[in-house]
């Protein structure tokens, strides 16, 4: 007998009980319902948005509430990068080559130990759909191809978002570009991406209402969820879900307490990244409800090197003096090897021809010498240490090589020329941009498991409050994304194919 089934029978004398459900306070009980719904999701952003958007197509009505006094949450502030791929209609028109395969083999081989095959499996074989499906809701791309590193910003809408074409990457699949970005100037893709996603939201009849907080879970006494408590105008209300609550409410870098309770590595780092929303209100809720959470550790730690690209040709280093990263990978894969793996602390050495633009403020010099030797003991480097670094990495790029990390061609030559400076990649001191992954256990379709690995009936969770496709590290731009609207909609349409309760 499945523990849920167990709880069922034995609440079965009083089947009609109302109970809390986050902050659990036995015996709290519901009168008259203040609002009442069929699908109630919590949180604005591209997530929450999917998920109102696929449950109102469905034939559910549909409340969408914002803690906010505006709606589109973190997403609203990303670029709108999704990563999408297997051919694409964007990548076919542009003459891109891509499979299903290659682009499970490089999500699957470059996130980790353990990562959700099933969530990655149906998000590759079901890409192109999804990119179809944005563009059916109103997002605009262009047909143009980017090059570069960084988010493109003259139109294209196709580029490598991530460490595709760096070691070890670009050996476990052939490399694709799979960043897809909404046209949009200077960076705005995500506010594109979100007025898109909302103006279909409104089309469709969904309710929404701003400044709205969700407190808990009202459960019945066999553990369905049966609603939720909210605070509106300073008053405590209560909506009725009749299929299900969709948690979409976004993760928890602004929740200092929790970031350090559950994400150390990512505490230290100088800018907590997203929408001041992200406090894990969604995630406390589920967790008070019996939900269980997963990787709650993880997240991503940026430091954006590039532009311009002429830096990579520098090396960067760790506390010892020595490599331990090859430099033209996503400045994720490098924020997530520095945070994690090397206590916080790293700099970047380049010469003459690699420096960085002297009027950027991302990353303070330290240390500014003619000889590597005497840029070594302004840094107290073990003795010796950066020297044999350097001179091991010259010999061998020299001969167009990098046996280490196998740096990109592009990027690989000696360090030679004075003026050597260090340039401090510290997460205390650099720009380094943070965002946690943790969250809820989820299936494929959104419904939040418990401890036992039971669905919890009427309960499900998308983008940031789920744990999903992002890990740690995080190797491309727009998996976040991508993972937000695409498993966001199954959530939405599974609550509410659920019978009404």
């Amino acid at each position: 007998m499945k523990r849920r089934q167990l709880l069922a029978g034995l609440g079965a004398a009083g089947a009609a009980g109302l109970v809390g459900g986050a902050r659990a306070q036995p015996g709290a009980r519901v009168g008259a319902w203040d609002m009442t719904t069929d699908v109630l999701v919590v949180g604005s952003g591209s997530a929450g948005a999917s998920a109102a958007i696929e449950a109102s197509r469905a034939g559910a009505a549909v409340l969408v509430i914002e803690s906010l006094p505006r709606f589109g949450g973190s997403s609203a502030m990303s670029a709108g990068v999704v990563y999408a791929g297997g051919g694409t209609a964007l990548q076919q028109a542009l003459g891109v080559t891509d499979s299903v395969a290659a682009m499970a083999a490089f999500i699957t081989g470059m996130s980790g130990p353990q990562p959700p095959l099933e969530k990655i499996q149906l998000y590759c074989e079901e890409s192109a759909a999804h990119f179809d499906w944005l563009v059916a809701q109103g997002v605009r791309y262009g047909d143009r191809l980017y090059t570069g590193m960084t988010v493109p910003m003259d139109g294209e809408s196709l580029y490598f978002s991530g460490a595709e074409r760096a070691w070890p990457a670009r050996e476990l699949a052939p490399p694709a570009p799979r960043g897809h970005v909404p046209l949009a100037a200077n960076m705005t893709g995500g506010r594109a991406l979100m007025e898109a996603l909302l103006a279909r939201v409104r089309e469709l009849g969904v309710s929404l209402l701003s400044g709205v907080a969700a407190q808990r879970l009202v459960v019945a006494s066999d553990g369905r969820v049966l609603g939720m408590e909210v605070s509106m105008g300073g008053e405590r209300k209560t909506v009725r879900a009749r299929r299900g609550v969709v948690l979409a409410s976004g993760g928890f870098i602004h929740n200092r307490e929790m970031v350090s309770l559950y994400a150390p590595h990512l505490y230290q780092c100088s800018v907590p990244w997203g929408n001041i929303g992200d406090q894990g209100v969604g995630i406390n809720i589920g967790i008070g409800a019996g939900a269980a959470a997963l990787r709650m550790h993880q997240g991503f730690a940026i430091v954006p090197l590039y532009p311009p690209e002429s830096v990579l040709s520098g090396i960067v280093v760790n506390a010892a003096g020595q490599r331990f990263v090859p430099e033209d990978t996503y400045y994720g894969v490098l924020g997530d090897a520095i945070a994690y793996h090397q206590q916080g602390r790293a700099w970047l050495i380049t010469d003459s021809g690699s420096h960085l633009p002297p009027q950027q403020d991302n990353f303070p010099q330290v240390a500014q010498a003619n000889t590597v030797g005497d840029l070594a003991e302004q840094l107290q480097f073990p003795r010796g240490a950066l020297q044999q670094t350097v001179a091991y990495y010259n010999r061998n790029a020299g001969n167009g090589e990098d046996p280490q990390f196998h740096k990109s061609a592009a990027f690989l030559r000696p360090l030679q020329g004075p003026p050597y400076r260090a340039w401090d990649l510290s997460v205390e001191r650099a720009f380094v941009p943070a965002h946690t992954f943790g969250g809820l256990h989820t299936t494929v379709d959104g419904q939040v498991l418990d401890g036992f690995g039971d669905a919890i009936p009427g309960l499900y969770a998308a983008g940031r409050t789920a744990s999903g496709l992002p890990a740690a590290p995080y190797i491309a731009s727009g998996l976040s994304v991508g993972d937000c609207t695409f498993f966001g909609r199954r959530a939405g349409l599974a609550a509410a194919n659920r019978s009404v309760t």
